[in-house]
């Protein structure tokens, strides 16, 4: 190749030549260490065209071979690793190096005139992907620095939370980016930015490479402290299966106490039992309960709002009592009594058969209601008297059956005042009196066996007719009363014949006076008139009276 013209084409690939289109691609063109590359040329050339190719690597312009009139020439510098196909003007470069990373351009005179530049980058391959946080551990609020460094060439750095990509906002996360490293810098530090695994990813154009992962404790909370049930009943029954529970978000987990009225309950934790608390005597009137969470990391405290309840004995034992001695209507007096063994009486209702008690004048009830004073009782008194205690955590209940003495009062008798012989009588005597009254019967005046309030006659007589007396007599009051019932026994009357029958007799009799007219004819047939005798041949011939 003749010398004057590759300087001249080295000097047009200095100065450059402005005309047409770009014989070369856009760049950058990536490429890894070691390897070999080929530039190519985008337009058609003829074996005329004389070219120039170059290398500039920011700071000087070095040729590294030119073509001309059939003739190759390559620079000493690049020779035995610079090649040029004369056929199309690709250029070929092997054994690539990190000095080989530039701008490479061509200059072509000939049947037409071009130039053009591309950007090589002859990558070194990632790797020794590595964060340095520079703690290990923190606080929410803080700020955390992390460093990922690699090696390679024409890095790029990519930061994940999990999969998810770490969002630089230029605000609270920032980062420096340096040639082989980046730097992550978290303020205010927020427990979700480290809640899963941090992952740095280096990568350029043809490789990439991920660090290990990096988990960073951020210590937080504790948080909004609850206790639950957040609302308890306002009593709760004692000896039951109760606990209040501590809760809050904190790491490490937060050391729990528990306050009654602003004093502290020892020996407590994240649960408080009812079994402690009326172990310690509390509970027995209302108040705040509250809990307090401590971390021993960020050494934050935090209160939780009050609960307020009273621990309440449940009802037993309860007992109605009446009065011992007997009552009678009208002019005794009795103390009903409900009390309970154990726990505490908010309310007694009382009753009598199943219908509320009411105040009356002649019935009084305490000022807690513990008693009822009845004066004086009457025989309605005869019932079932029942007290029912309770409180807000139970309720129990108590019977009392009162025997109230009266009567008789008026007698009556039931029965038939009729009978025939045929016929059984019952007469039944009664008297409303309680003890039940004793009878004895009597008939015309006479006492009979029966002592009981029946008579019974299965099969009457006359003899068991009369007037028939009942007397009742209460043998705790003494007092008798009667009552007289008439009874009379009568014959069985007959009360006329069937049909059947009357019809029977009729037929008879007319057979019968049929059967007396018959044979009545036929004797007069047979006998002579009087004054006639019966002579021969039938004739009748006058008899002589003797008379």
């Amino acid at each position: 190749m003749d010398l004057l013209l590759f300087n001249l084409l080295f000097l047009l690939s200095s100065v450059g030549i402005c005309l047409g289109q770009s014989p070369l691609p856009s760049g950058p063109v990536d490429a890894i260490l070691g390897k070999n590359i080929t530039l190519e040329v985008l337009i058609k050339l003829n074996g005329a065209d004389n070219i120039a190719w170059g290398f500039s690597d920011g700071s000087k312009l070095v040729p590294i071979l030119g073509y001309s009139a059939g003739s190759v020439r390559v620079m000493d510098s690049y020779k035995g690793r610079a090649f040029l196909d004369t056929t199309n003007g690709y250029l070929t470069l092997t054994g690539l190096t990190a000095k080989d990373s530039g701008d490479y351009s061509i200059n072509i005179i000939g049947t037409q005139i071009a130039s053009g530049e591309i950007k090589l980058r002859v990558l070194v391959p990632v790797s020794n992907v590595v964060i340095t946080p520079d703690v290990t551990e923190t606080m929410e609020g803080r700020t955390v620095s992390l460093n990922c460094s690699a090696k390679g060439s024409f890095l790029e750095f990519i930061w994940t939370n999990g999969s998810i990509p770490i969002t630089v906002d230029g605000n609270r996360i920032t980062q420096i980016t340096a040639e082989f490293s980046n730097k992550l810098i978290i303020r205010d530090v927020l427990r979700s930015d480290f809640s899963n695994p941090i992952f740095c990813t280096a990568k350029n154009g043809l490789q990439s490479e991920k660090s290990r992962p990096l988990t960073l404790t951020v210590f937080y909370g504790p948080d909004v402290v609850t206790i639950n049930p957040p609302n308890p009943p306002e009593f709760i029954k004692s000896k039951d299966d109760f606990n209040l529970s501590c809760s809050a978000a904190s790491k490490p987990d937060a050391t729990f106490s528990w306050f009654f009225n602003n004093q502290l309950i020892k020996n407590s934790g994240a649960v408080l039992t009812l079994k402690t608390i009326e172990e310690l005597g509390l509970g027995k009137t209302a108040g705040d309960y509250k809990c307090n969470a401590v971390n021993s990391k960020t050494t934050n405290t935090r209160n939780s709002s009050a609960v307020r309840f009273s621990v309440i004995e449940p009802l037993s034992g309860i007992k109605l009592s009446g009065p011992t001695h007997t009552l009678f209507a009208g002019n005794t007096t009795a103390n009903l009594s409900c009390q309970a063994s154990a726990g505490k009486v908010m309310k007694t209702v009382w009753m009598i058969n199943n219908v509320p008690l009411s105040p009356s004048p002649r019935v009084v009830f305490s000022a807690d209601n513990s008693l009822v004073t009845i004066n004086p009782v009457q025989k309605e008194d005869n019932v079932n008297f029942m007290c029912k205690l309770e409180n807000p955590v139970s309720q129990e209940q108590a019977e009392y059956k009162m025997e109230v003495i009266y009567g008789p009062e008026e007698a009556s008798i039931s029965g038939v005042k009729e009978v025939d012989l045929k016929s059984s009588v019952i007469l039944k005597c009664s008297a409303a009196s309680i003890p039940p009254s004793r009878f004895t019967w009597k008939l015309n005046g006479s006492e009979i066996s029966e002592k009981t309030n029946e008579v019974v006659i299965e099969k009457p007589k006359f003899e068991n007719s009369g007037t028939y007396t009942c007397e009742a007599r209460n043998p705790s009051t003494g007092k008798t009363v009667t009552f007289l019932h008439t009874l009379t026994v009568k014959e069985e009357i007959d009360d006329g014949l069937s049909d059947g029958a009357i019809a029977g007799i009729v037929i008879g009799c007319l057979l019968a006076l049929g059967l007396a007219l018959g044979l009545f004819f036929y004797c007069r047939a047979k006998v002579p008139k009087e004054g006639y005798t019966v002579g021969k041949r039938g004739s009748q011939e006058p008899i002589e009276s003797p008379y």
